[in-house]
């Protein structure tokens, strides 16, 4: 066991900067990271410049750092991750053809929605989403589909930490976060509107494994004042079940379960598509 009154080692101190990017930030300056890892800014200033040369983070031209491309390749060969993203590829294509809208893959981790994988096309309404980063479960589609069906204690810890508001719709009160939750168990699928981004509209489903379990969340986005849930559910919820069936069939996961390493970096695994 660990003593609480021992300092913290080198790879701790490492891990906790590398941590940092986790919890949303694509791109931090120098005292935010210090800050989210709880150091010293001339410890995190030392070690920092060490990681950029590793090619572990990278210094872009603003001052800011950001995840290198070296900890992206490591992290993207997680098998977890990277099966689930191969065998959600093909579906994720289909659906974009049959919509153009964003089409976008979460799991659930640390209380918070992982984006795995996102189609765009030039014509998709602007988006905050990035692969390799989390949004807030309350907050999104994808999140509030993963909240529906993981353990009560999932719940209690997102209400614990307070429902924070991101738009103008953002449900931030505890009985209707679970009156939504209620409606995604009954109906099978869940709607946002202006919830996480200003004119953005969502409606997810969830993906199951081999045992019924649901370990990931598919979504589209589309622009609200054009979104046409008679449109975009259909093929959401068709694409949805095509995954599990694949899923239960090839994939060895769970990648709901445990923490996932970053899937992607600076050179985002993110597909954009023309139309």
């Amino acid at each position: 066991m660990a003593d609480p009154a021992r300092p913290p080692s080198v790879a701790g101190k490492v891990m906790a900067i590398l941590d940092a990017f986790a919890l949303g930030g694509v791109r931090l300056n120098l005292s935010e990271i210090c800050r989210r890892a709880g150091l010293p800014l001339a410890t995190g200033h030392r070690l920092v410049g060490e990681l950029v040369g590793g090619g572990f983070l990278e210094r872009v031209p603003d001052g800011t750092y950001r995840i290198g491309t070296r900890l992206w390749r490591i992290g993207s060969q997680a098998p977890a991750v990277t099966s689930l993203r191969e065998l959600a590829l093909p579906h994720m294509e289909d659906l974009y053809e049959a919509t153009h809208d964003n089409v976008q893959l979460a799991v659930l981790r640390d209380g918070r929605a992982l984006f795995v994988e996102r189609l765009r096309g030039t014509r998709s309404v602007p988006v905050v989403t990035q692969v390799g980063a989390t949004l807030p479960l309350h907050a999104t589609g994808v999140g509030k589909v993963l909240l529906a069906y993981a353990p009560e204690e999932v719940l209690e810890e997102v209400l614990a930490a307070g429902l924070t508001r991101h738009a103008a719709r953002t449900i931030t009160d505890p009985d209707e976060l679970r009156g939504s939750l209620e409606r995604v168990r009954h109906n099978g699928f869940a709607l946002t509107r202006d919830e996480m981004t200003l004119g953005a509209a969502s409606v997810a489903a969830p993906v199951r494994d081999g045992e019924g379990a649901v370990v990931a969340a598919l979504s589209l986005v589309a622009r609200t004042r054009s979104a046409d849930m008679r449109r975009l559910l259909p093929p959401l919820t068709t694409a949805a079940r095509a995954l599990s069936r694949d899923l239960a069939l090839h994939w060895r996961g769970p990648a709901s379960s445990g923490p996932l390493p970053p899937v992607s970096g600076p050179s985002s695994g993110e597909r954009k598509l023309s139309g």
